[in-house]
């Protein structure tokens, strides 16, 4: 497995000072950035567990804070698209000026209303973004930015998730761009059922391979 360098850094939104680390395997050329979900923060067990994977793929991962401490308290934060997905963008380029990054090809992960945050900041990116993957995500949260994302999109959802599940049908509908709906059978909400997040691990892998790396790249031990 290739050596891999964990780097944490700052990113500003106003008076607000937020936190990421970056874990880069040695070589790569391609950056995730993770926003989580509602509620969550870099150190969630499932999205660390799915970078885990992207790692051993060659892929250097971001995960991020979106909401400071004291805003994630409230309810109204975590649901605040608009400042979510700023605040992701800065994230990204702050990611993306660490040595040896500005040129990496992007990619966007997003869970629950993460994914929201970021379907708006792939749609502002425009071109400069190469593929977004929602987990469990709420694409309904972000209407005005379904058409506008260009970049190949894979929404993947639990079998039992059933309004989540009815909520990405209507968002696939909207997309513009090369998209698919992956279903995990006889998975919930949060993926906690033996092998489901696995699943999505593999499933995120396979689209972050082939859309940023331009290959399926085989797992590195």
């Amino acid at each position: 497995m290739r050596p891999i360098q964990d780097v944490a850094f700052e990113f500003k939104d106003g008076a607000v000072v937020l936190e990421g680390v970056l874990r880069r395997p040695h070589g790569s050329e391609a950056l995730v950035v993770f926003a989580h979900g509602s509620g969550s923060s870099r150190f969630s067990a499932r999205n660390r567990r799915v970078a885990d994977a992207l790692n051993a793929r060659g892929l250097a991962t971001a995960l991020v804070d979106l909401l400071d401490l004291e805003e994630d308290r409230h309810y109204e934060a975590r649901f605040d698209v608009a400042v979510l997905a700023r605040r992701l963008l800065t994230a990204t380029r702050a990611a993306l000026r660490q040595p040896g990054l500005a040129d990496a090809r992007l990619g966007l992960f997003g869970a629950s209303t993460g994914a929201a945050a970021a379907l708006e900041a792939a749609a502002t990116l425009r071109e400069r973004a190469g593929a977004v993957v929602s987990r469990g995500g709420r694409p309904d949260l972000a209407p005005g930015a379904l058409p506008r994302v260009l970049c190949p999109t894979r929404l993947i959802v639990g079998g039992r998730d059933e309004t989540v599940l009815a909520l990405n049908r209507r968002a696939l509908g909207r997309l513009r761009c090369r998209c698919d709906l992956v279903v995990v059978p006889g998975a919930g909400h949060l993926f906690e059922e033996p092998g489901a997040l696995d699943q999505v691990a593999a499933l995120a892998g396979d689209w972050f391979a082939e859309h940023l790396l331009g290959h399926d790249a085989p797992v590195r031990r």
